[in-house]
């Protein structure tokens, strides 16, 4: 199961990572390509941050919001609160597996 630079918009980003994980093999993986964000705030004061800050602002948090839950994790979610978002829909096991200055690529196996 893939999910392309959409988990952060989600409103229930839990629960469809648990609907992915009942659906997946006991061996089975998660792949989550999201927004590359660091997980401190001041750490992500760079041209790319400021883009992603005014597009989580103007885009990705209000559509968050808009839906059931309103989790709104917005493009700036960062690798940790992502691995919280996995362990709570049921992943056991969360690393970065690759990264470039506009995207993270994360793994998350149960």
């Amino acid at each position: 199961m893939c999910f392309f630079d959409c988990l952060h918009d989600m409103g229930d980003p839990v629960g469809a990572l648990k609907h992915t994980r009942s659906t997946l093999a006991d061996d089975g993986t998660c792949m989550l390509v999201e927004p590359f964000a660091n997980d401190r705030l001041e750490d992500n004061f760079n041209p790319v941050g400021r883009v992603y800050y005014a597009a989580s602002t103007m885009v990705c948090t209000p559509a968050s919001l808009d839906q059931e839950v309103g989790l709104a994790l917005g493009a700036q979610a960062g690798e940790a609160r992502l691995r919280d978002v996995a362990r709570q829909g049921g992943f056991t096991r969360f690393r970065r597996t690759a990264e470039t200055p506009f995207n993270m690529i994360l793994e998350a196996r149960a």
